[in-house]
């Protein structure tokens, strides 16, 4: 079984940058794609990013594509979301979640393991 631990949320001036770090434990998701959504008070969660098995390719949401950068690092089993020039439409719990297969995918059904989420306020 996989766990996932979200953290590095936090409170932030719209244009400021945040990096989260998913951390799994259980076993190695090193075979498995990983991906990055978010949820808003009131919305559906969406799909923010995500990258394959050893991180060649990722897929990121129009909303936040050349801002937002999804990276991964096997050696520690952990992946990483960088937001930059935050706006205040990002604030939403985020979400890290493991697939059990190496190709990405933006369809949070294709999803088995999911973290707990941690809280990104932007102000504005």
């Amino acid at each position: 079984q996989v766990q996932l631990v979200e953290s590095g949320g936090g409170l932030v001036q719209a244009g400021g940058s945040l990096r989260l770090s998913c951390a799994a434990s259980g076993r190695t998701v090193s075979g498995y794609a990983m991906g990055w959504f978010r949820q808003s008070p009131g919305k559906e969660r969406e799909f923010v990013a995500t990258i394959n098995w050893s991180g060649a390719t990722t897929n990121t949401a129009d909303s936040v594509k050349g801002r937002f950068t999804i990276s991964r690092d096997n050696r520690k089993n952990t992946m990483y979301l960088q937001m930059n020039n935050l706006k205040a439409e990002d604030t939403a719990v985020y979400y890290c979640a493991g697939r059990r297969s190496s190709s990405y995918s933006s369809s949070l059904n294709d999803y088995a393991y999911w973290g707990q989420g941690t809280q990104v306020t932007v102000s504005s």
